[in-house]
């Protein structure tokens, strides 16, 4: 009997210190960089306007200016379900986005998860604007 104990409690603690990278989005360099009076950029005029942009990240990126206090956030468009997939994720309104490959939802504001099977928020970057540019970058 003590060695049948000994043989699970073994089994537990090594499932216990497995590495869990599942929902983790890749590491990547971003560095993207536009004028900020770049028509495209009209949308982050108001609280709640998004931009996406294509060929940066790892499933492009979301700039968003959030409604709480028109800070502009930026997001890796991956979704953080099964990010092996690279399944970028749409602007579904104003709060949030959806990834078409799971149903998962996120929160634009802090790009927190807002619907399962999302359990990990959506990779965050940095924003500055310097001069005339708006920046994202990691």
């Amino acid at each position: 009997m003590n060695i049948r104990f000994l043989i699970l409690a073994f089994g537990l603690l090594l499932s216990a210190c497995a590495k869990d990278d599942g929902g983790r989005i890749p590491d990547v360099y971003v560095y993207y960089q536009i004028p900020v009076n770049h028509p495209s950029m009209n949308a982050l005029n108001n609280a709640g306007g998004s931009v996406l942009v294509d060929g940066h990240g790892v499933a492009g990126l979301i700039i968003y200016k959030r409604l709480i206090d028109n800070k502009i956030v930026a997001y890796d468009r991956c979704s953080s379900v099964n990010p092996e997939k690279k399944c970028a994720v749409n602007i579904e309104n104003t709060f949030t986005a959806v990834d078409p490959c799971s149903g998962a939802k996120f929160f634009l504001e802090d790009g927190s998860p807002a619907l399962a099977p999302a359990k990990r928020a959506l990779k965050a970057y940095g924003v500055s604007v310097n001069g005339l540019y708006l920046v994202v970058s990691n």
